[in-house]
This record gives C-alpha cells, structure tokens and sequence, in this order.
C-alpha cells in the first residue's frame, strides 16, 4: 500500500506516522507537509527508506502534477489541525475545512482509486463533532462540516470516506521527545492530572495514542470497508481485531 499522511508533526500525526512505518503491508508513506519531520522524533529504522516528502507550502492549492502524483497512492489520513482555542472562526475554518476539502477535490478531479480498489480518505475528526452545525462549539460545527461533505463529494467516485472521532488524546510515554515539543507546560499539566481520570473513571473518552496510530491506518487499508463514521468507542472496540 502506499499511503499519503498530512499532520505529522502533530500528536496524532506523528503517532499514525509510526504505526504506517511499522505496517509491513505499507509498502511507501508519502508525507505531505509544510515543514520536514523534526530531528527530535524517534522514528523506526526504517524511516527513511520508506518515506517520501513533499514539502508543501499551499494546502489551498495543488498543481496538476502534484495532484496527479498524489492521485497514485491508495490512501490518505488527513491528521492536520489544531485546537481552536486562540483561533477565529475564520481561521479555524480555513484549517480545518478549507484545506481538508481542497485535498480532497484535487485527488478527485485528479482520478484517485479505481473500481478494484476504492482510494480511502481518512478524516481525524474529534468526539462531539457535529454535522447538523447546530452546536455551540465552533470546532465541532467545523469539523462536522467536514464530515458532511466529504462523503457527498466522492459519490459517484472510486474514493470513499471514512471518519474518525478520537476522544482525548496526549502524546506517548514511550517518547518523552514527543511531549517535551508538542505540549506547553500549561498542557502538560494538564495531561498528568487528567490522564489518569480518563484512563480509570472515563475510559470511552480516552484515546490511547499508538491505538489512534494503528487503527487510522488499518481504515486507510480498509480493514473495516463499508462503515464511514466510527466514535472512539468503535475504535477501543475494533482495534482488538488489530494484533
């Protein structure tokens, strides 16, 4: 397989990124972003042999030929983002819907997937999106904005949409690098206090971090084909098939 990621600088982008390194049925890992992977992520041996990057500067716009060049894989997992807290509206939109939905439209006028084998398109939503919009969190109307749509814009298409709702998530113990660089102080405080409430008195809110990584790219596999919504309860449910 090969596989397109967006976001893997972020917690749950770089944590798909090493469950996709890890993966022997992905055969390449395409990543798609502004900057290249920081030198303070521990990655498997075999990172760089398996990766290419694409250092890309507009996620509003793809030339014909990167989209062409995109279009060959057979997947993708759209983890980039970030909290709204600090944001407008405006801005987070731009983010999170605008440059989702550009991708999106680029692979399919570009002809990604064939009949055989449908092109998935991972969306890393969160728990409490909403697509009716009539929330009172702006992300979750943004988010499920997203959800909505993406489903209409590939039918009629060899490319389907799948959807997942982590809960809370924080990086991994295994790689203090990770927590010291992706989270400020205030933050992770913020994960000692709460972690472990979660964990004990909240677990179906509580998205273990290499789950999030492992399960994002068995549902760029396929590995469940026909479903397209899956909540964090789903996942702490189904990943028990993943061993």
């Amino acid at each position: 397989m090969r596989l397109i990621l967006t976001g893997v600088t972020g917690v749950a982008g770089l944590a798909i990124y090493r469950a996709a390194l890890s993966d022997s049925s992905v055969q390449k890992v395409t990543l798609l972003t502004r900057r290249p992977v920081p030198s303070w992520a521990k990655l498997p041996p075999n990172a760089e042999e398996k990766t290419e990057t694409i250092i890309h500067k507009d996620f509003k716009s793809y030339p014909s030929d990167l989209a062409q060049r995109l279009a060959e894989h057979d997947g993708l997992v759209w983890a980039l983002g970030r909290s709204a807290v600090g944001m407008s509206e405006e801005e987070y939109t731009e983010l999170t819907y605008g440059y989702t939905m550009a991708a999106a439209r680029a692979l399919k006028e570009a002809g990604a997937g064939t009949p055989e084998r449908l092109f998935r398109f991972v969306f890393i939503s969160g728990e409490l999106a909403d697509p009716t919009g009539k929330s009172r969190q702006m992300w979750a109307r943004v988010k499920g904005r997203v959800e909505r749509e993406l489903p209409e814009l590939f039918e009629g298409t060899n490319m389907k949409a799948h959807v997942y709702r982590p809960g809370y998530f924080f990086p991994s113990k295994k790689y203090p690098e990770d927590r010291l660089n992706q989270r400020g102080s205030l933050a992770r405080a913020t994960d000692v206090i709460f972690s472990p409430l979660y964990q004990t008195l909240l677990p179906f809110v509580y998205t273990p971090i290499e789950d999030l990584g492992r399960f994002a790219v068995e549902l760029a596999k396929g590995r469940w084909p026909d479903q397209e919504l899956f909540r964090n309860a789903d996942m702490r449910r189904l990943i028990k098939e993943v061993q």
